[in-house]
């Protein structure tokens, strides 16, 4: 798929969803769309980066590996971003100035495509997704205290259906089922999974 595609078609869905127009649903929304769960009634606002680097011969997705002692998600694959603070003019401020903190990734290479669908985590978080593209040539400078790692995985690997499945484990006494897309030795899973299979629809299906 060309960069073009790729920012045509997220840019479609964006402008749409922000419209208020009616697009078709996304393969999943949140982490209780597979279990039959009755989510929280109330969310906080959160968004994370989604950072398509501009590869050759291929477009990939930097990701990286939260620490083990942090006290939520702890060593889990993820997108950098976090919470929404007071200071943050959009869900847009979030994700960029996240992942300069998280991982030391200037805004100055990023540019940022648009929103995708929102996406709710088991842990209370509305997650918005914010598609960019990212130039070569940036320094990575991890937060030691919250990424043990920052790796990229092609962006072909996601878009192959092949490479995702739905697997389940026992969390509080009942099993709870999710997607996963592993990568080599990356277990690739939960709310970051399903953001891009969101994102492998949008791509592929044209969202």
């Amino acid at each position: 798929m060309t960069l073009e595609e790729i920012v045509r078609r997220v840019r479609e869905r964006s402008d749409r969803l922000a419209s208020g127009l009616p697009v078709p649903a996304p393969p999943i929304g949140s982490d209780f769309s597979l279990n039959g769960v009755t989510p929280p009634q109330t969310w906080r606002p959160a968004s994370v980066l989604v950072p398509l680097v501009k590869r050759e011969p291929g477009m990939t997705v930097l990701l990286t590996q939260r620490t083990d002692d942090m006290p939520s998600h702890a060593g889990q694959i993820a997108f950098p971003g976090g919470r929404r603070q007071p200071d943050d003019a959009d869900a847009v401020a979030t994700a960029l100035r996240e992942t300069e903190e998280e991982v030391g990734l200037s805004r100055k290479f990023v540019d940022v495509v648009g929103s995708i669908d929102l996406y709710r985590t088991g842990t209370g978080y509305e997650i918005t997704p914010i598609v960019g593209i990212v130039e070569p040539g940036f320094t990575l400078h991890a937060d030691p205290r919250e990424v043990a790692d920052v790796f990229e995985v092609p962006l072909e690997h996601f878009l192959d259906e092949v490479n995702h499945r739905i697997d389940s484990r026992t969390w509080q006494g009942r099993e709870r089922r999710y997607y996963a897309m592993p990568y080599g030795e990356r277990y690739i899973w939960g709310a970051t999974a399903g953001m891009l299979k969101n994102l492998h629809f949008i791509l592929t299906a044209g969202g």
